[in-house]
């Protein structure tokens, strides 16, 4: 991005080093015991995928970016984004009471963005303007067709970015690709200003991700992944506001690798009967770390199957948002290019689960035959010493 000046260059450094601070701060903080270490419970959730205790407040340096954001915001948008920072908090605050171990149960997160998003169209008068879709695109005009469904997509990218922090480093290359493919979008559409906040919120999780991958010394916890995933889609409303020729299409791609993985969620839980929000051990980031743990590498280097699943994932995880900013003003070949790859990411996943089961089934097999010989050889002995 040749687009990006010194100036501001050097505004992304220091929005790095804030975050990286505040992460290093709250690590150190929470060696002292106290509700920033984390909870032990937490380690016997169904989805757990650490085997020690681990901070989850990396939202607090997530949302210090965020508010400090409005340093670089241009003059005509100062007013309407701390307005939106406002609507924002009701998200944030919700989160960090769950992090700091308050329980705030999913239901009552989910409930707390969708009065964000309420919050933020009622004080910014705005909605998605379109979907590039024949029909809705004249419904969607009608706030009563409109504004249901931008909460629908708003609430439902922040609980997507929520289900993917999990692994070390996913969910924070996950937003960092978001945020650098939405200000490529930006300035292709000549909306700096647009594309210099999404940069800066980037900013912020590269701070976070030198803290949280390999090691996994913080995470984002709810604080963090429903704002990012909040803000971001915000964004990306912002730009199709701004600009005509930017295709929603094009955002999805930026945001396809949580989206994908709702839909699979949501998929996979209503065919066995289980809540949508209900939790399991199910996402497409914990069926490869499960293959790469028990089939892929040896014993001595298991330990390192959490952050090397994000090293896997990572190539998957990038590729929408480079084809979103290619394509960003293309809808029909936005529309293809999301088909193919979420096509793609469903197959992919069962391909894997069938792969484990076969695997196992032939573990099973090889351990049934070797326990049959045993046994064998176990009673000629015996035979030959009774006669």
């Amino acid at each position: 991005m040749d687009q990006i000046s010194s100036s501001l260059s050097y505004s992304l450094f220091l929005y790095v080093a804030l975050s990286f601070t505040c992460c290093l701060t709250f690590i150190y903080l929470a060696r002292t015991g106290s509700r920033l270490a984390g909870r032990p419970e937490d380690l016997l959730a169904i989805q757990a995928a650490h085997d020690r205790v681990v901070p989850r407040i990396g939202g607090i340096a997530i949302f210090a970016t965020v508010v400090l954001a409005a340093l670089v915001v241009a003059d005509h948008l100062y007013s309407d984004y701390l307005k939106f920072l406002a609507a924002t908090s009701i998200l944030f605050l919700a989160g960090l009471l769950e992090d700091l171990g308050i329980r705030v149960s999913p239901r009552m997160r989910l409930l707390a963005a969708v009065l964000a998003s309420l919050a933020t169209i009622a004080l910014l008068g705005v909605w998605l303007p379109r979907a590039d879709v024949p029909v809705l695109d004249e419904l969607i005009l009608w706030g009563m067709v409109g504004i249901p469904l931008t909460v629908l997509l708003t609430s439902g990218v922040s609980h997507a970015f929520n289900m993917i922090d999990g692994v070390n480093g996913l969910a924070g290359l996950c937003a960092t690709t978001t945020s650098v493919s939405l200000a490529a979008i930006a300035y292709s559409a000549g909306l700096a200003p647009i594309a210099e906040l999404s940069l800066v919120v980037g900013a912020g999780v590269v701070g976070f991700l030198l803290w949280n991958f390999p090691h996994g010394k913080i995470f984002l916890g709810d604080a963090g992944a429903y704002t990012l995933g909040f803000v971001l889609s915000w964004f990306g409303i912002a730009i199709l506001l701004s600009n005509a020729d930017a295709t929603p299409w094009a955002l999805l791609l930026s945001f396809l690798w949580p989206v994908a993985d709702m839909l699979l969620a949501i998929r996979r839980r209503s065919r066995r009967g289980k809540a949508a929000m209900a939790a399991d051990r199910m996402h497409f980031h914990q069926v490869v770390m499960r293959l790469l743990q028990r089939h892929i590498l040896p014993k001595h280097l298991r330990g390192r199957a959490n952050a090397l699943t994000t090293a896997v994932l990572a190539p998957f995880v990038i590729l929408p948002g480079v084809m979103g900013a290619v394509l960003w003003d293309k809808p029909q070949a936005a529309v293809l290019a999301c088909a193919m790859l979420i096509a793609c990411f469903f197959a992919s996943y069962y391909a894997i689960l069938k792969n484990i089961r076969r695997i196992r089934k032939l573990s099973k097999g090889m351990y049934l035959k070797s326990s049959k010989g045993m046994q064998l050889a176990a009673n000629s002995i015996r035979e030959a010493k009774e006669t």
